[in-house]
């Protein structure tokens, strides 16, 4: 299928990029305090190329390697944009870069993101969090990023009217907000403007690291053992399909009720198993559940390992299929697609007749998540942007 052969031509363009031997196998050293800043031209998500001859008016030029993936760049967004707007009108010039290749993130460092690193992403994400900066990309090639030599996302350089680094390093001292008790960046910007030295001019930078291009090769084995894991389905009862809409996992559930000789249910299949590929390290879990006939199973099992689907699988166990349907939803009109997200606690969080959409999907599994893994906060984030305050 089309998924089956974009997978391996992925695999193939990375295994090409890999064996190059001209790529560097480790990170840049971070630039040092003093140095001039390294010239770039990247393309922006506002269509225009920005180059740093561009900024040559402003006293002080801002520089913040950020990205779309990581959660600690996600809780940094806000506070970003209120620093843009604290300099505004003030000869500050501000600059995001996303470093990132969005090749070499593995799909389970993609836990707490709606979108990937891509630049067709970046541009999405600055609409959605409306953006008040230029946001950049430099994920092909990473000339800029190997330059500069940020450690992480969000990683702040400072630079003054001549274009020296005078401050390196985090937006504030503490990822959560109620916890800051220094401002460094705006502090920083401050002091240059002043015509002072800045008082602490580096700072260690807490994030995700940066995903260099040497890191495809974690992807691609990555995909190759997700390619080797065995793919089942078995029949449900009427029984188990009730049981099913309580969720009895104890986790975020999702479950998609779909058929082979539904269109739209075979385009979206491949989404619906990149989520649980994303979203699996958490407490979250796909159920898929095949409306074919139980004597058809063979043909859903061949369906079901040509998009590796290593999710739990489950076909309709009797050909009585109303009753099958009216086990796990009464009021369910018998379409395919039909997709119910449903809490720990069993309450319906989404249901959905037809074709998904597949990023509000996912930014609904991750604000109905819970904190977890130590980024404190997410939730909120989450929550707020798909539901508001």
């Amino acid at each position: 299928m089309f998924h089956r052969a974009l997978r391996m031509l992925a695999l193939s363009l990375m295994a090409g990029a890999i064996s190059r031997p001209a790529r560097s196998q480790e990170p840049p050293p971070t630039l040092a305090l003093g140095s001039v800043a390294p010239n770039f031209c990247l393309p922006g998500v506002d269509g225009k190329t920005h180059c740093l001859k561009n900024y040559a008016a402003a006293k002080v030029l801002v520089v913040i390697f950020t990205c779309d993936h990581c959660p600690m760049a996600q809780l940094y967004e806000t506070r970003i944009k209120q620093l843009v707007d604290r300099f505004k009108g003030r000869s500050v010039a501000f600059v995001a870069i996303q470093p990132n290749n969005p090749q070499a993130a593995r799909l389970s460092e993609l836990g707490y993101t709606d979108l990937t690193d891509s630049f067709a992403d970046m541009k999405i994400r600055a609409a959605y969090r409306r953006f008040n900066f230029p946001y950049l990309y430099d994920g092909d090639t990473q000339k800029v990023a190997r330059a500069y030599g940020p450690t992480n996302t969000p990683n702040v350089f400072v630079f003054d009217a001549a274009r020296k680094l005078r401050y390196e390093g985090r937006v504030d001292n503490n990822p959560r907000p109620q916890y800051v008790t220094r401002q460094d960046a705006r502090l920083a910007i401050d002091e240059v403007l002043a015509g002072q030295p800045v008082l602490v001019p580096k700072t260690p930078a807490i994030g995700c690291s940066i995903k260099w291009i040497y890191k495809q090769k974690g992807r691609a084995a990555e995909l190759a053992r997700i390619d080797s894991e065995p793919v089942t389905v078995r029949p449900a009862t009427a029984r188990e399909l009730k049981a099913l809409r309580k969720n009895p996992t104890g986790k975020l559930l999702l479950v998609n009720f779909w058929a082979t000789w539904c269109g739209p249910c075979v385009e979206e299949f491949h989404d619906l198993e990149t989520m649980v590929r994303m979203y699996g390290r958490r407490p979250f879990d796909l159920v898929t559940v095949s409306v074919n006939y139980p004597d058809e199973q063979p043909t859903v099992l061949r369906f079901l390992e040509r998009e590796h689907a290593t999710s739990e699988n489950l076909i309709f166990g009797s050909p009585q299929l109303y009753d099958l349907m009216a086990a796990f939803d009464p009021q369910w009109n018998g379409t395919v697609p039909y997709t119910v997200l449903i809490s720990p606690a069993g309450n319906v969080v989404y249901r959905h007749v037809g074709a998904i959409d597949a990023l509000k999907v996912r930014r609904l599994i991750l604000a109905n998540l819970p904190d977890t893994g130590g980024y404190s906060g997410i939730h909120a984030y989450w929550h707020q942007s798909v539901y508001g305050p």
